[in-house]
């Protein structure tokens, strides 16, 4: 696997990872049609056990079949796909090396009340099914939120012990956060930098809004004039609270919208300088063709040729 310069670089931030960690994230880093650029379109798969299957998959029924969204990454040129343990143990053995696995190693379901997940795959689940990481979620804010921090901290040694990546989830909701707050940039950004304090390698957060949720937050980013203004800048805003950008982030799709509205905001991921985009509904419930139309596009964004 040749490794770019421009990947050397990233790998070199991650100073106590050892070799086994950095070089399944350079097999993510070099994989797909952004390989080698330090940017990823990474395809997420979960929604059917945090929404049900009707609700994910009756869009595009051929979206059902586990085998579907592997083949999906491949084609499109993707550089990871992520999903719960069944999903990709369903199709393990069929694509075993042909796109760089994302263990999601806890999950939620639509029934709970509370703001939590449980522990549903394990490093060693994740290793047995040839995974390149770990995903994990957090939920800052929540009357869980000790608990799971505590559960990713010994998740993380674990995998980084046996050379394993680590992708964090960070979703600030519940306590006194309000609607409003859980994508506010003051908010996203304390996502960020807690997932990179927790040792992640690669940060997942929502796209942030210009609302700010902490008073206290917002006397200083006006006493600091913290250009929030557009969607670009609070992408800055977000790579620099994640150690100064030297940590990988990359951005939800979020919830279904048009095809206009997604190239639109993956130009200002890209213009704010994020590291990606890690795209589920906005591309599996459209149609194969549509979906790999779109994923062409986002990546071309990326390239800068779209």
């Amino acid at each position: 696997m040749k490794v770019t310069q421009r990947v050397r670089k990233i790998l070199s931030w991650y100073e106590s990872d050892n070799p086994g960690t950095k070089t399944n994230l350079a097999r993510i880093l070099m994989t797909g049609k952004l390989a080698g650029t330090g940017k990823m379109v990474i395809l997420p798969v979960d929604q059917g056990w945090e929404h049900g299957p009707a609700r994910s998959f009756a869009p595009n029924p051929a979206a059902y079949d586990p085998h579907y969204f592997p083949q999906l990454a491949i084609d499109a040129g993707l550089n990871a796909y992520a999903a719960p343990l069944g999903q990709l143990e369903a199709a393990a053995d069929s694509f075993a090396g042909s796109v760089p696995l994302i263990l999601k190693v806890n999950s939620a379901n639509s029934h709970a009340v509370s703001k939590d997940q449980a522990i549903t795959g394990s490093v060693e689940d994740a290793l047995r099914i040839g995974c390149s990481a770990v995903g994990f979620t957090i939920y800052p804010g929540s009357e869980h939120q000790f608990e799971m921090i505590e559960e990713i901290r010994e998740i993380t040694l674990e995998a980084k012990s046996v050379g394993l990546a680590v992708v964090i989830w960070s979703y600030p909701r519940g306590g006194d956060i309000s609607k409003d707050g859980e994508t506010a940039i003051d908010v996203c950004a304390y996502a960020a930098h807690m997932a990179a304090q927790l040792g992640a390698n690669i940060i997942k957060v929502k796209p942030p809004t210009d609302f700010i949720e902490s008073p206290d937050a917002k006397k200083v980013y006006d006493a600091e004039k913290i250009d929030i203004s557009t969607l670009a800048a609070r992408i800055s805003h977000v790579m620099e609270s994640s150690f100064g950008g030297r940590r990988l982030v990359v951005f939800s799709g979020g919830a279904a919208k048009g095809t206009d509205a997604v190239y639109e905001e993956i130009r200002q991921l890209r213009d704010g300088g994020a590291n990606g985009s890690i795209i589920g509904r906005n591309s599996f419930q459209r149609s194969r063709e549509d979906a790999l139309e779109l994923l062409a596009n986002v990546i071309k964004i990326y390239q800068g040729k779209f």
